[in-house]
């Protein structure tokens, strides 16, 4: 089974300095920052929702059980780990929200009840707002963290896909390498189409962290061919003139972007393309595979290769360092924790 390509941490400047993280799902907090608020009236009830120890699906699946519902009547914007304490937002179309409100279990709690227009999609939010506790730090880690955290806000952070994005041990990587090297849509009558698609992504993820690795330490940098991504509206264009966008790339409000590859991606031009198409044949797999799967999963797509990082500080306290920073939708904390961590962060990790 492969294994994903470990990220390494970016050669910047900063010491980095021991840590661990996630001993416990109170040390790892992350708050939804939503792309709007709920406007208090319309068909759908919306849930803040508190939640520790238990993944976002799996929080459905309770919630439904709960309310007699089927899952598919419920909307998210975005997947929560399971192993930290989260809130998020939750709506569930044609529901009385007054059944919803106090609702709790072991697991979870309903924080707030509201009504809105619209069922809640993937990828509908601004970002996330994290809180990491670090324990067993040693005496130089709140400089060595504040001074990363502040080069990261300057320059931004790798844009990594998650080890959770692969499955335990690899396994959706594997499965998903199966599928593209394979008979799709046999794969896909024996899979649900949720786990179809998980596993065609982590293929995806894995191209894209291999080209983020290929193109460090210069995400800052843009090249003849590129297509750049800009951060205000996740706007992709072509770069004819690199020079041209210094001051935006200065300022982390455009980056170079990377591929989930799939029929639908605009494809760059020279350099850039030539080191997509190499991480993708590095894998044993055509992009044409993705033009053969069913349900129009893997259509593909552009990422940033970097993101930037807002809101930081850093705080002593009695169990060890507490880190708080703000990313954008899609983005993983553990990025942020890689560019400032040693290899002790393994032993904490997702």
């Amino acid at each position: 089974m492969p294994k994903p390509t470990r990220p390494v941490p970016r050669a910047g400047p900063g010491a980095r300095f021991h840590g661990r993280y996630k001993t416990a799902a109170s040390d790892f907090v992350v708050e939804e920052l939503p792309a709007y608020a709920p406007c208090g009236s319309g068909e759908h009830t919306w849930l803040w929702v508190e939640k520790s120890g238990i993944g976002t699906l799996d929080l459905l699946r309770e919630l439904a059980q709960r309310l007699g519902r089927d899952e598919r009547s419920f909307g998210i914007a975005g997947l929560k780990d399971a192993q930290s304490v989260s809130r998020q937002w939750v709506s569930i179309e044609g529901q009385d929200p007054r059944t919803c409100e106090g609702l709790a279990g072991e697991r979870f709690a309903v924080l707030a009840v509201s009504r809105h227009g619209n069922k809640l999609r993937l990828g509908h939010l601004r970002g996330n707002r994290f809180t990491v506790l670090l324990r067993h730090v040693g005496p130089d880690a709140q400089a060595l963290a504040a001074a990363g955290l502040a080069d990261l806000a300057a320059r931004g952070v790798p844009n990594y896909f998650g080890e959770q994005r692969f499955g335990k041990r690899g396994a959706n990587l594997q499965k998903g390498l199966d599928v593209l090297r394979g008979e799709p849509r046999a794969f896909a009558m024996r899979m649900p189409r949720r786990v179809f698609g998980l596993v065609v992504s982590a293929v995806q993820s894995e191209v894209f962290n291999r080209v983020v690795i290929a193109r460090l330490p210069a995400l800052d940098t843009l090249l003849p061919g590129d297509l750049a991504w800009l951060h205000r509206n996740g706007a992709v264009f072509a770069v004819t003139d690199p020079a041209a966008e210094a001051a935006r790339l200065l300022a982390v409000e455009v980056s170079p972007s990377g591929p989930m590859p799939g029929p639908e991606m605009p494809v760059p031009q020279g350099e850039p393309a030539a080191i997509e198409a190499r991480a993708l044949a590095e894998l044993g797999v055509a992009v044409e595979a993705f033009a053969r799967l069913p349900f129009r999963i893997g259509r593909g797509e552009r990422r940033p290769l970097r993101v930037p990082v807002a809101d930081t500080a850093v705080a002593a306290v009695p169990e060890g360092l507490q880190l708080r920073f703000s990313l954008p939708s899609g983005a993983y904390a553990t990025s942020v924790l890689r560019e400032l961590l040693d290899d002790t962060i393994w032993f904490g990790a997702e």
